[in-house]
Parts: C-alpha cells; structure tokens; sequence
C-alpha cells in the first residue's frame, strides 16, 4: 500500500541548491535544477510506488546530473500533448524543457530517470 502523502524530498533539494550556490551557479539554473529534480522526485514516488526514492547528485565543473532511482521496470510512455486543463502529466515536458539532457536508462532493480544542465546555462 502506497502512503497518500508524498516522501519529503526537502532535505535532497536543500543539499541540491547549496552544491550549486557553493559552485557559484547562478539562481535562476539552480530553481531549475531543483525544479526539475522535484518533478522526477516525485514522478518516482507517484507513478512508480517507490515510498523514497534514491538519489544520486554528480557534479563535474560544467555538468550537474541528477538521476532519481526507483524499483518499477516501467518506462514513461510519451504524451502527444497534454490537457491544458489537467492537474497532471506535464512533469516530463517540464524537466525537458528546463534541462539541457534528459532521459530514462533501464536498470535491473527498475530505471533511473536522470537530466544534466550545463553551468553556462
């Protein structure tokens, strides 16, 4: 059974912006960033059943990836376009359009869902 309300993500988003701000990135990437990571933080959680899911922060001195580890096999599937009027399914479109590198690798215990910006964003 899948708890009704969502893991707190706000200790990872916390640790997320204060790499960045200690890297010197600019604001508006680093809400991006975060943005973004909330978005497959909690897609994890929601569509996927993982009650908290893994986390995995990388940042090389040009390229912050983030992936987000959860046990189910499945991969999104792509939307044509989403309802305007839906309270949901537009999370992926908006990582992809806030990132700079998005995408979904297959692993044995379920799938990482990752994205890269680049520091000169």
């Amino acid at each position: 059974m899948r708890a009704l309300n969502p893991p707190d993500c706000s200790i990872a988003r916390t640790e997320l912006r204060a790499i960045l701000r200690s890297a010197g990135w600019p604001p508006d990437v680093i809400a991006d960033a975060e943005l973004a990571f909330h978005e497959l933080y909690i897609n994890a959680w929601q569509h996927a059943g993982s009650p908290s899911p893994a986390v995995l922060v990388s940042l090389q001195p040009a390229v912050l990836r983030v992936a987000v580890c959860d046990g189910c096999p499945d991969l999104p599937e792509s939307r044509v376009s989403a309802d305007p009027y839906a309270v949901s399914g537009r999370g992926l479109d908006l990582v992809r359009a806030l990132t700079h590198r998005f995408g979904v690798e297959p692993v044995k215990t379920g799938k990482v869902t990752w994205f890269e910006l680049d520091a000169a964003a």
